[in-house]
């Protein structure tokens, strides 16, 4: 007896506009005249869809029952390093059985470097699988041996297919997976090409089904576009446990990596490395990258003490104030905001009676940071005035605080640790909110209190 050939599952195309569905792809929509806005999905099965959808797992058919949330006992998270201290610092502690990790960034930053140091580590005690869509077997050998890896037990896979990679999983069974990239698998349901909408999204939606119905933890590769966001779809950022994002200035050998989204952790903590000839080499004491040690004090030069998650980070604030010969003077910003630089020279202007509209201001964190809380105001607003001043502060001088629109220095959280973190590295001044400095004294530490702009300029003496 013959089997009949199942058939293939038919595909749809629908319309991102107006949900319009349509056997063939068209470059408009004929329902609302959209161009370029069909997107192929999998046409839904008469059975329910779960089969095709998660190539038939177990448990993929199953359904919930309903609970209060009284009746469910939490469980404890189990989590295990990872082996790189600082990827375990921003996942949030460790590693979590069954969770969904991508991690993006631009093209040689180091994603593959960095998990490929992570599963030489892991594999040593736990199976672990790298599938590799991009780079040949021959290649990624060629790295683990250029970086010294002991590389003998990490199972290497190169395929793009999704479906096979799952069989091979279900087969080799690793408690951890690489995905390098997620953006070169395709699906065999569908018929649109590797990287598309439809494939990136049918692609994870399978490996996430994957990662929770056999407690593997996967970790994603993706590509970012030009202006710097994950490539795809964005859903996909919405269907993973954690979204990690790895950044670096080019030319610098200092390499970032962000949490902007974790289930099980914080968000916006940060890992620092430094890109060597051994790979990426963890930073234990970050700080000092950010801060240029001079025998002189220099003018427009400042020290603050921000927070990146659980981890207070000391960072020297740099501006550059000169005239303009422009009827517009420049406003420039790299690793702070445009817009809050614009509002503290009014705030300067209407409260500390200091006039800067004929001048260009340049504002730099250095070492490529990026600085998003309000506490950076104190530190910009004394760079500031210093460079139009020309005159240094104090070497030893470490600020933090929030500048409001009156004129008034607001108090920033988590002020006592910021002050631990100022004497660890040598600080013996720190002005502060006079909020904050209510607070217990810190040991070895003047406290410089100050409650507006015009305390803030006169203390320092920068009142012209």
């Amino acid at each position: 007896m013959v089997r009949q050939k199942e058939p293939r599952p038919r595909s749809l195309y629908v319309c991102g506009e107006c949900g319009g569905r349509f056997p063939k792809w068209a470059g408009q929509c004929s329902d609302c005249g959209a161009w370029n806005s069909l997107q192929e999905e999998l046409a839904p099965s008469p059975e329910g869809g779960g089969k095709g959808r998660f190539g038939g797992f177990a448990g993929a058919g199953q359904g919930g029952r309903i609970q209060t949330l009284g009746e469910i006992e939490p469980e404890a998270t189990e989590r295990w390093s990872t082996g790189v201290g600082e990827l375990d610092r921003v996942l949030g502690g460790g590693l979590v059985q069954g969770s969904v990790v991508l991690l993006g960034g631009d093209p040689g930053i180091g994603k593959s470097t960095l998990l490929l140091q992570c599963l030489c580590q892991l594999s040593r005690h736990s199976p672990s699988l790298y599938v590799t869509g991009e780079e040949s077997p021959h290649q990624v050998s060629l790295r683990s041996r250029r970086l010294g890896l002991e590389a003998a037990q990490v199972r290497l896979l190169p395929e793009t297919s999704v479906e096979r990679i799952l069989a091979a999983a279900t087969a080799e069974r690793p408690r951890v997976m690489v995905i390098d990239s997620v953006q070169t698998l395709y699906t065999e349901l569908l018929q649109s090409a590797p990287g598309s909408v439809s494939q990136v999204r049918e692609c994870s939606a399978q490996l996430v089904r994957f990662a929770k119905l056999t407690d593997t933890s996967v970790f994603l590769v993706g590509h970012v576009t030009k202006e710097g966001a994950l490539a795809g779809p964005r859903v996909l950022e919405h269907m993973v446990d954690t979204v990690l994002y790895f950044e670096g200035e080019s030319g610098s050998q200092i390499r970032l990596v962000r949490a902007v989204k974790n289930r099980f952790g914080a968000v916006n903590e940060l890992g620092v490395f430094a890109m060597t000839d051994q790979g990426l080499r963890e930073v234990r004491n970050p700080s000092a990258l950010f801060l240029s040690r001079r025998r002189e004090p220099v003018a427009g030069s400042v020290v603050m003490v921000t927070r990146e998650g659980t981890r207070p980070l000391l960072v020297e604030v740099q501006a550059l104030v000169d005239q303009s010969p422009l009827a517009n003077p420049r406003r420039i910003t790299l690793g702070l905001e445009q817009n809050r630089l614009a509002m503290l020279l009014g705030v300067v202007h209407r409260h500390g009676g200091v006039f800067m509209y004929d001048q260009d201001v340049y504002i730099n964190a250095v070492g490529g940071v990026r600085i998003t809380e309000t506490a950076a105001d104190m530190a910009v607003l004394l760079a500031v005035l210093s460079s139009h001043r020309d005159h240094p502060l104090p070497s030893d001088l470490a600020v933090f605080g929030e500048i409001g629109l009156s004129g008034e220095v607001r108090p920033v959280t988590n002020g006592a640790d910021r002050l631990r973190e100022a004497v660890r590295q040598g600080f013996r001044q720190v002005c502060v909110s006079a909020d904050n400095a209510r607070k217990q004294a810190v040991a070895g530490l003047e406290i410089l209190p100050v409650e507006n702009v015009r305390q803030l300029i006169e203390r320092f003496g920068l009142s012209g």
